[in-house]
Formats: structure tokens, sequence, C-alpha cells
């Protein structure tokens, strides 16, 4: 079965003239070496040269392995948002106050883990837990993988936060800001942390994974971070979180339908109450979106054929568990056999948000901004015609042995 890495590579052919993984949806993350970005050089583009870490190479120094030696070297762009438009997000402080952060809920009417778990205070903890364990057998191998995967994208969020606190004119500056972006990043940080915790403690209680490679592979990966080129633009990294929020209620709804299929309800509900959380969150940043598309169409329109070209890089693309340099890959190609998250819920993400945000309509939009609209708006079919070739070149067959589960082969 193809992969959405497979589509990726189709994708990257068409655009580099080459079957690159590096010019695909899963684009390399790089690391600053030197860059001098001060406020002084806030508004202007930066050139910076980035070394990646992908797939991540350790040097012995000594008995340990401790340094990490790039894979290639490539140019980023940061700070490309013109300095006037911060205005723009300023000025819209009172407009995210009213309509953003009434998305978020209490503490104290919010789920907690705790919830769903067994009780460790209570008599009856040890046969709550025997029967969570007598339900996880039924879950199959390659269903433990995506369910593993998408615990660690979960428990990666510092990353997440980091991210967002990149973007210009938006970012807390001081860790407590009161603004309303600030405190909208703090909040959905603090609801999505809940989301790893949960998913952490079940697979931790089940006794089908190996916790220490699972949890290996999340220091890795919160170390390696994430590249989804937005270049500190929140017109760029509000268009990626509104893509990556419905990715992820997807990727949760699906894992939901298949525990109920298996037979494991309570792990259906968690999974289930979690896809809620990804879609309240997706509303919130798609109506960001949509307020930037009335204000300031033309550059809103031309972020969004941007980031288009560029691929939406998934969150956990640099997973590593110091043993597979191609983790992502064959994770990834785990979750489109079982249907968990495709290459064709990318096209469907895609044409989505084209009509939530009706980007057919838009108008007053300058020439570039009138290509880049009918860039996005044929994109999506484009996308399932190349994953449709995707799937016919694909290698039957193939499996992979996952550390996650003791290293059990699973088809890819």
């Amino acid at each position: 079965m193809a992969s959405a890495v497979c589509l990726v590579e189709c994708m990257g052919a068409l655009k580099y003239g080459c079957s690159s993984m590096a010019a695909g949806l899963l684009p390399p993350t790089p690391f600053f070496h030197g860059a001098k970005l001060g406020p002084a050089n806030l508004g202007r583009s930066h050139k910076v040269s980035m070394t990646t870490t992908v797939p991540p190479k350790a040097k012995e120094v000594g008995k340990s392995k401790i340094h990490f030696q790039p894979h290639e070297v490539q140019e980023q762009v940061t700070h490309s948002m013109p300095p006037e438009k911060v205005e723009i997000f300023n000025s819209l402080e009172d407009w995210a106050e009213n309509n953003i952060l009434i998305h978020l809920k209490s503490v104290e009417k919010s789920w907690q883990p705790q919830d769903f778990l067994p009780d460790p205070s209570s008599e009856g903890f040890i046969d709550e837990v025997k029967e969570l364990r007598e339900r996880s057998l039924e879950l199959p191998d390659d269903y433990l993988v995506c369910l593993v995967g998408d615990m660690i994208t979960e428990e990666a969020l510092p990353t997440y936060q980091t991210m967002l606190n990149t973007l210009d004119g938006v970012r807390d500056e001081t860790g407590a800001s009161p603004t309303s972006w600030a405190t909208w990043t703090r909040m959905w940080t603090a609801e999505e942390n809940r989301h790893g915790d949960l998913l952490n403690k079940y697979l931790y209680l089940c006794g089908r994974v190996d916790m220490r490679q699972i949890e290996k592979t999340i220091q890795y990966l919160v170390g390696f971070g994430m590249d989804p080129r937005t270049e500190n633009s929140p017109y760029l990294g509000f268009l990626y979180t509104s893509f990556q929020e419905r990715a992820t209620f997807i990727s949760h709804g699906n894992t939901a339908r298949f525990a109920k299929g298996c037979g494991d309800l309570k792990l259906a509900q968690i999974c289930g109450t979690i896809a809620a959380d990804e879609k309240r969150h997706e509303t919130a940043y798609t109506k960001i979106v949509e307020k930037l598309f009335e204000i300031d169409p033309d550059t809103t329109m031309l972020a969004f054929e941007d980031m288009m070209r560029k691929k939406v890089s998934m969150p956990a693309h640099l997973m590593y568990d110091g043993q597979d340099d191609n983790l992502f890959e064959h994770f990834s190609a785990v979750a489109q056999r079982l249907g968990v998250y495709t290459a064709r819920d990318y096209a469907d993400i895609l044409e989505f948000l084209v009509k939530r945000w009706n980007v057919e309509k838009i108008e007053d939009l300058s020439s570039k901004g009138r290509k880049a609209q009918d860039y996005v708006c044929r994109l999506a079919p484009r996308i399932r015609r190349l994953d449709e070739r995707a799937q016919e070149r694909a290698k039957q067959g193939q499996t992979c042995a996952f550390s996650w589960i003791f290293n059990k082969d699973v088809l890819l």
C-alpha cells in the first residue's frame, strides 16, 4: 500500500525534477548556526545557513553518542513578514479576545486523563488494570504502531509551543504576557498537554509496548524540534496550524473507530475525546485565517499558496528511536495502510479549507494573488491523482520491525 510519503516523492519529482524526500511533505528540520536575529533585524528576510538532522546520525565521542552530524545543508528564510504587518495583529487583540479565547475551556470544566483511567487510589485498581490489559490484547500490532506514533506526536508539545512563539506580532514576549495571542498559546498548550498524558498512561498500563523505546523517541523528537517553514510569519503559522489541527482531528477520529471495531470501547472514548479537542482548536485557527482573508486578502492568499507549494510538513517528521533512520516514513506507511491518516486525507483537508474560507470567491486580489488563488483551488484534485500513481508504484509486502513493540515486524 502506498504511504503518504510515496505521494511526497511524486509531488517532489514534479516540482524539482527528482524524487527527493526533502522536496516533499516532510522537509528536514534545520538547526541555527550562529544566526544573529536581534530586534534590529526584525522585518527583513534572512537566508540563514542551516544544517539538518534527517536522518539523525550520531558521532561517537568516547563511549557515548552525543553529537549529531548534519545530513545536508539548506537555506531558510526568517522574519519574512514586513514589519508594518505586525500592526494588523496588534489591532486584532480585542477581536481575538472575543472570538478566539471563547474556544478555550476552563480548567474546572475540562476533562482530565484520570477520568478515563483506572483509579490508583481505589481498591479495585489492580482489577481495572487487568481489564484494560485484557481489552488491549485485541488490538493488532499495526494499530499499536499508529497509536504510539500519535501519542509521540502529542508528547512533542514543547516544540509546538516554541513554534508558535517564533511568530512575529503574536508571540508571548514574557512567558506570562496578558495579550490575547499569548493567552491563547499558553491555554491551547495546556489543553493539548492532556492528550499525550492520557495516551501515554494508557499505553503504559496496557503492557503491549516498549515504553523505554517510546520515551527515547519522545526525547529525540523534542530535541530535534521541527521546521514548518513558517518564516516567523503568523500568516503562514496560522495556515499551518489550521491544517494540522484538522489532520490530528482526522487521525484521532480514525484511531477511535478502529479501537471500537476491536472491542475496546474505553480506548475509543479516549481517542474520540482527544479528536473533539482537536476539532475545537481547528475551529479557532481557521477562524483566525478567515479574519485575515477578510482584512488582508492578498497577503493571506499568497501565504496560502506558499505554504501549499512548500508542502505541509508533519509535526513529528523528525521521529527517531535510536535505531531506525526512517522511522517516520515507516510509521506513516502503516498509518496509510490502516487508513488512520492518508495522502487522500491531505487532499481532503486542503479542499475543506478552500471551501471553509470561500477561497474561490475572494476578490480584491493582485495579479499574483489571483494566480495563487487559482493554484490552491486546483491543487486537491492534482494531489489525489498523484496519490493514485503512488499507490500503483508502491511495493507490496514490505515489513519493518518497530522498536516500540519489541521489534516485531509490521506490514508497511
